[in-house]
This record gives C-alpha cells, structure tokens and sequence, in this order.
C-alpha cells in the first residue's frame, strides 16, 4: 500500500474539517468577529500534534538528536511535540508511551526505538487508526515497511564500512583488534557489526580477539578493555568501538595499562561529538566517523510530506563525513554544535 493511499483517508478528513468551519463562519453574526480564537477551535485546526517516542538520556549524540528535534517542531514552526523519553531505556516504558499517542489521537508518532524487535503491535494499531509513523535513528526488526512511513537516520552500515576501510589502510599487514559493541538487541549496533564484518571479516590478516557490549558508556567500556588487554598481554592493535563513548573509555583503559592511545593501540569511533573530535585532535583517538545527528528539519519536512498525502522514500539517508587526522578534527571542532 502506498503512502499516498495510505494517509488519504486522513486528508480527506481534514479538507472536510476545513469545509465545514469555513461554512460556519460564513453564518456567523458581526459578534463573532474578534471572538477568542480558543473558544472557536481556530487556533487549534492550525497545530500539528507530534508525539515523540524518545530513547532519553544515553549520550552526547542521543541528547543532541532530542534536542533539535525539540527545536525543530516548536509552537512558532505550528507544532505542539509531546516528548516522551524512556524510563531507563525500558521498551515497555516506549510502548506505553505510544498506546497512549494513538488513543490520544496524535497527528504523528516519531519513534526512536530503545529494541528493535517488540513493535509490530504498536505499529499496526498506529496503522488502524490512521496515524503515520517515522522512524527516528533506529530501525525495527523484523524491517515490515508496511507498518511505517519511512525511517531517517545516517547509514550504519556505510558508516562502518568507512571505519573498515580505514583499519585496512591503517593495518596494511593487518591487526589484532576487538569490538566495544552497544546493547545487544538495538538495530544500529547490528547493522554496525554488518558493515564492519562485511570489509573486516573477510580479510584474513585482520584477527579478532573479541567483541562485548559495553552499553554505549565511558565506564563500562574502560572497564571491559582493561580486562581484554590483560588476558591479551596488551598484543591488541585497534579498537572499533561503535560509539564516541565507549572509545574514551578504551583510551582510558589503554592509557592505565601503560601504553600510548594512538600509537600502540589506535581506536576508532562512531558518533562525532566535541569529545570525540577533541580526543583525535589531541591524538589519542585515530578515526571518528560521523553518525550526525541533526536531522530535524529532515524529519520536519517529511511530516509535511506525510500529512500533504506526499510518497517519502522508506529510508531517507542522513549524510554524515569521516575524521581520520587531528587537523581535520581541529578544524572542525569550532563549528561542531554537539
């Protein structure tokens, strides 16, 4: 079913809503005129109710993606955004969130969701009552494309492939590296391992000593690799490690075992924050490829699309660059606005 079919129904009640108060105000009396908007209705026929499913508080990116979001769908833009962070990244905390969305009758749900897996009932009641969804950053699994509208993000997988290619040139003769992955479960740290392994994985020369969650923190990811340098007798060369924060961990870690980020063990980074980007140009990271997340004003113009009765692509790709020196990291950190 297109997205034009789709949501057709829904325009066509608002066209008739529009109809049916414009012939009211024609059998208005004089009295009428200057009356308060509110008391009307007016005011309200004119705002775009968002729902915004939200993952909350996990890092630097995810605090700068919710924060231009907010920025994005504001009262003066004609939108009223109802932001609905998880409780403790708990999905049930999501699902909950947006029931109550679609029995409120939103006009449409964002979603960033903190699992994959677990929507379909959630979409397909969305679906019933005619309201669109789109997918923020994260993808569903299984993907039934028929039960959203599109999905807006960077691309994991070239994102990874980028880090891949660069450890292949970084390690002409190969390396011993590990993975500090995200939660087990989220479609970004899948499709992540997919780019990656896709160049990676192949090559014999590359050698893998290990890969674990260290769930997108500092802390945790310092700790894990302290353990992986120990039982490896510091022979590890590169880190992937598929977020800014998980990276400054390793540096940590690499730091207190008596060795030079940056030159004993490179680390390589996914996300772009001014951390990140500082971290390079003071060469303790190696590479940092962007995943951007400032795509509100994407996400806006797609709403627009969606409730005009417009087709969207199924996945509007965020484009996003790479750092691979200190001088590009020092150049672009002026500028950086997360």
């Amino acid at each position: 079913m297109s997205t034009s079919k789709r949501w057709a129904r829904m325009v066509g009640l608002v066209g008739a809503a529009a109809m049916a108060l414009t012939m009211t105000a024609c059998g208005e009396d004089d009295s009428a005129i200057g009356a308060d908007p509110a008391s009307t209705g007016g005011s309200d026929s004119e705002v775009t109710t968002i729902g915004f499913v939200a993952v909350g508080p996990e890092g630097a990116w995810r605090q700068a993606n919710e924060k231009n979001m907010q920025e994005t769908f504001t009262e003066e833009a004609g939108y009223e955004l109802k932001y609905a962070p998880a409780t403790n990244l708990d999905q049930k905390s999501q699902i909950d969130a947006f029931t109550s969305f679609v029995d409120e009758g939103v006009d449409v749900i964002l979603l960033s969701a903190t699992e994959g897996s677990g929507w379909e009932d959630s979409l397909t009641r969305a679906q019933e009552a005619e309201i669109p969804v789109i997918l923020i950053d994260r993808g569903i699994e299984p993907d039934n494309t028929d039960l959203y509208v599109t999905r807006i993000a960077p691309d994991n997988i070239e994102v990874s492939k980028a880090v891949a290619s660069w450890a292949q040139e970084e390690f002409p003769d190969g390396a011993n590296y590990f993975v500090l992955e995200g939660p087990a479960g989220v479609s970004v740290v899948n499709e992540r391992n997919v780019g990656w392994d896709e160049v990676i994985g192949s090559d014999s020369k590359f050698n893998k000593v290990g890969a674990q969650t260290a769930n997108w923190s500092t802390e945790e990811a310092k700790g894990v690799f302290e353990t992986v340098l120990k039982s490896n007798n510091n022979d590890v060369q590169m880190v992937f490690a598929q977020n800014d924060e998980m990276g400054l961990g390793a540096v940590q870690a690499v730091e207190e075992a008596g060795l030079v980020p940056g030159e004993d063990v490179k680390i390589a980074t996914i996300d772009g924050t001014k951390n990140a980007l500082q971290a390079l140009a003071d060469g303790k990271l190696s590479f940092v490829a962007e995943y951007n997340p400032l795509f509100g004003e994407t996400a806006m113009d797609v709403v627009e699309k969606v409730l005009a009765g417009e087709d969207v692509e199924p996945y509007i790709i965020v484009e996003s660059l790479t750092f691979d020196s200190p001088e590009a990291a020092a150049e672009a950190l002026p500028d950086r606005q997360f």
